[in-house]
């Protein structure tokens, strides 16, 4: 079934959705045909930074519970830059916070997912195996990966099937800049015939949600990618 993804700090407010708007949103969402594939719950500063961290952990939780009674079960983050030396404070720290998720979604029912983007495949790999197994998934978007100087192929191929929501996003870097941005999916330089080939033998059966950040014609930019994947 076809799906589409919500805002939870956005479009709907976690901290302040009672049941009864929860069950009226899902059933809007089913009413149009349609299932709630994620929640997507961006924080301003990921888990490894101290600032005001219960409160950004309280307020994952409540996304999360959010994410079950809209039954998506999971929820896209940007954890923060994975600190590099794992006998560091601030990499146990993040152990010690993501863990702590790990636990509450296996009794809410959800699963926080961490975005890719700010390192490549193998480093956030060797982070989710120093997790309690199932405390945390990852959401692929190629897009962020190529913008950010990452293969998205090597990424498949490092985090296989811990793998459970894919962001059909694309991007390309401007050498000359030493930055990247984002791009209409198909115009960039992620390879989607690979990307696709490498997750179906991983046996990947989750959503490809297309999104757009900055576009003077999201619509016709989605159809767009719709119309690519479908070729595909």
């Amino acid at each position: 079934m076809a799906g589409v993804e919500l805002d939870a700090r956005g479009e709907l407010d976690a901290g302040k959705m009672s049941e009864t708007g929860l069950r009226q949103v899902r059933k809007l969402v089913e009413d149009h045909g349609l299932r709630v594939s994620a929640v997507e719950f961006r924080t301003r500063r990921g888990y490894g930074n101290p600032d005001d961290l219960p409160r950004r952990v309280e307020a994952t939780k409540a996304a999360m519970r959010m994410a079950y009674a809209l039954g998506a079960g999971l929820v896209v983050n940007q954890i923060g830059r994975i600190p590099d030396d794992p006998e560091s404070t601030d990499w146990k720290m993040m152990v010690e916070v993501l863990a702590d998720l790990g636990r509450f979604g296996q009794h809410a029912g959800s699963l926080l997912l961490a975005e890719t983007g700010s390192e490549d495949g193998p480093t956030l790999r060797k982070f989710v195996e120093a997790l309690p197994t199932g405390s945390l998934g990852v959401a692929l978007s190629p897009g962020n990966l190529v913008i950010n100087g990452f293969s998205p192929l090597e990424a498949v191929e490092a985090l296989g099937t811990d793998i459970h929501y894919v962001r059909a996003t694309d991007g390309v870097r401007d050498m000359a800049r030493g930055r990247g941005m984002e791009v209409i999916l198909g115009r960039g330089s992620a390879d989607f015939p690979a990307l696709l080939a490498a997750l179906g033998e991983r046996n990947y059966s989750g959503y490809l949600c297309v999104e757009r950040e900055t576009s003077s014609d999201p619509q016709g930019d989605l159809q767009q990618a719709l119309e690519f994947l479908r070729n595909l």
